[in-house]
């Protein structure tokens, strides 16, 4: 990756750059990510620790910590979901894929907890691996 993926919320009073290429990307089909995006399952890609800098609108960030789980950080103003962040070092994680402003070049190479898969919405028969819970690190 010669430059940065820039990315933002909706509204764009939140913008943000990766620095770093992303790392892998998966589909998340946990009831968490379901009611969090509205959506059968929700596309991540993880980035390296640092890669994440908000260049915009940093007082507009709002967090939601569940009891488990990683913290999940979004657009206080449009509610647009951006990142995922590491429980103890707040660094953003895993940065939610339609926050991306052009293509990020990766793409999702796995699904994850699919036993909690929305029973409205059929996973597609796409090849990807399948991961009952938390796919293995």
């Amino acid at each position: 990756m010669s430059e940065s993926l820039t990315a933002g919320c909706l509204c764009g009073a939140v913008r943000f750059e990766v620095t770093e290429a992303p790392v892998v990307a998966y589909y998340c089909h946990c009831t968490r990510c379901q009611r969090r995006t509205g959506t059968a399952a929700a596309p991540g890609a993880r980035v390296p620790s640092g890669a994440v800098r908000i260049v915009q609108g940093e007082d507009r960030v709002r967090r939601y910590v569940p009891d488990t789980g990683l913290p999940k950080a979004f657009c206080g103003d449009c509610g647009s979901a951006l990142w995922a962040e590491d429980r103890d070092s707040g660094e953003p994680v895993a940065v939610r894929m339609g926050a991306f402003d052009e293509d990020p070049g990766i793409r999702p190479s796995y699904r994850q907890f699919t036993a909690y898969a929305a029973p409205w919405e059929p996973i597609p028969d796409d090849g990807l691996p399948r991961h009952p819970e938390r796919a293995p690190a």
